[in-house]
């Protein structure tokens, strides 16, 4: 696979030096940064590093197009819908492998069931982390906010305490995770 110009698509969307870039930039590389050392312990899962690395820094692109104040995001989707929203960017690039990490990392991944309960404005479908590489960048994820201590690395029991908030299901994966990765 040829490498990406990530910084060239981050800048594409985000060309002005402001607080959402440092935000999205410094979660972004800490997110990478973790998937590669969870990925460097597991020679054995065959992870594609390069990859790993291109998409976990774009796994959040789509966030300046929704309305979340509080990480300067001014946009007028639902924060919900920030991963199919970068999905879609990251298409009209041809990157269509970055772009179902996109889709499918928010919480830990979102079923077609979610999306009707809920009623979010997302298509009727599965965003559901399928490869190896897709399951590491969501988890990796997990363990930094974009709003609060930004730099500080959750613990797995903060992992799980968040979880908890989504659903029992999610522990579970997040759970499975942590034995595949940790």
């Amino acid at each position: 696979m040829a490498e990406i110009d990530v910084k060239g698509v981050i800048n594409l969307y985000y060309p002005e030096d402001n607080e959402l870039k440092n935000i999205y930039n410094i979660h972004a590389e800490k997110v990478a940064s973790f998937a590669l050392e969870l990925a460097a312990g597991h020679p054995e899962l065959d992870i594609d590093i390069q990859f790993v690395e291109e998409a976990a820094m774009l796994h959040d692109l789509g966030i300046f197009l929704t309305d979340a104040p509080r990480i300067y995001c001014c946009g007028s989707e639902p924060y919900i819908c920030h991963g199919y929203l970068g999905a879609e960017l990251l298409r009209t690039l041809g990157l269509e492998r970055h772009a179902r990490v996109c889709e499918r990392h928010t919480g830990v991944g979102l079923t077609k069931e979610q999306i009707v309960a809920n009623g979010w404005r997302l298509p009727v479908k599965d965003f559901v982390p399928e490869t190896i590489e897709e399951q590491l960048i969501c988890f990796a994820d997990k363990f930094y906010s974009k709003t609060k201590f930004l730099e500080v690395r959750r613990t797995f029991e903060q992992v799980l305490d968040s979880m908890a908030k989504i659903s029992p299901e999610a522990v579970e994966k997040v759970s499975l995770w942590a034995k595949m990765f940790m």
